[in-house]
């Protein structure tokens, strides 16, 4: 397990400690980054005998062994994704990413492609994604402008164990009393259209990236990927699979994972505590809200949950 990097956000809240358990140390907490090799916020081993070491480091020094042959030929040295969890007590901005095509040429980054599956959200509450109604190029930079943007955007009740795949060019916000586990390209390139006026905590109102989000958007009415959210009643094997990742839904019980040279594994205790048990007799406990990862060498563990899991690879 790696030690979580909690970002405070004027948006954020106290969900993610009592998810976890824990005191986050940090006022308004609204992101945890889980797992990360974004420079400047680099995920660090918490124990064991690679304690301490990070997780470009260890990218470094295992390679294909740490990552997986599939992530090792499609993302070379970069550790392909970024896992979060995200507190939503206020309205998230309305937002868009690039794709990689565009992301290397202005950023040399890669895009943003990402996933959300609902852990708790509160009545009334909702997901904002897709397009509900046609918006052109020449219409947005008015629509962002005066806050009609909304009138466009698709809104969805929020509601716990659903997923939403959200793929770069998608506009998207996060709506107020949702808690989300994200799983993500490795990016932290984020273009804000609109924050309904609101002011930063020195009293400016916060940057808009009108320009740059015009080309990232991808204005196809209808969506060609479906905004609606999905929920499996039982454990769904690819319930969000892209290039970029692949998850699981476990509903609770005993799986197998690890054991797959092709992938590392990375597991998200969403729904209640996992143990996960090598075959050497070691077991590790994740209380739920933390995130557990086997490197691609590692032998397959036999993982038990109280709830819902998810466990992500790439194929």
């Amino acid at each position: 397990m790696f030690h979580p990097y909690y970002k405070s956000v004027i948006w954020g809240g106290d969900a993610i400690g009592a998810l976890k358990g824990v005191d986050t140390g940090t006022p308004s907490t609204g992101e945890s980054w889980e797992i990360s090799a974004v420079p400047g916020h680099e995920s660090v081993v918490a124990e064991g005998p690679l304690a301490g070491r990070n997780i470009c480091e260890l990218m470094a020094d295992y390679g294909a062994d740490f990552t997986g042959r599939i992530p090792a030929e499609r993302f070379g040295s970069t550790f392909p994704l970024l896992i979060k969890l995200i507190d939503a007590q206020r309205d998230l901005s309305v937002q868009v990413h690039p794709d990689d095509e565009l992301a290397a040429a202005r950023h040399d980054s890669p895009g943003k492609t990402e996933m959300w599956y609902v852990v708790d959200a509160k009545p009334g509450s909702h997901i904002y994604s897709g397009l509900q109604a046609p918006l052109t190029r020449e219409e947005y930079p008015a629509c962002a402008a005066d806050g009609t943007i909304m009138e466009r955007i698709g809104a969805h009740e929020a509601e716990a164990g659903q997923f939403y795949f959200i793929p770069a060019g998608t506009l998207h916000a996060i709506g107020a009393g949702t808690l989300i586990a994200e799983v993500q390209q490795t990016s932290d390139i984020t273009y804000r259209v609109y924050d309904y006026g609101r002011l930063d905590t020195d009293g400016r109102p916060r940057q808009l990236h009108t320009e740059l989000a015009a080309d990232a958007i991808d204005y196809r009415f209808p969506n060609p990927v479906e905004p609606t959210a999905k929920r499996f009643g039982k454990t769904t094997e690819g319930a969000v699979c892209c290039r970029y990742f692949n998850v699981d839904y476990i509903a609770g019980g005993e799986c197998k994972a690890g054991g797959d040279a092709d992938s590392f594994t990375i597991l998200m205790a969403v729904g209640g505590d996992a143990e996960v048990a090598g075959p050497d007799g070691h077991t590790l406990h994740m209380h739920r809200g933390t995130t557990a990862m086997l490197a691609a060498a590692a032998p397959e563990h036999t993982v038990k949950a109280d709830g819902a899991l998810l466990k992500i690879t790439i194929k």
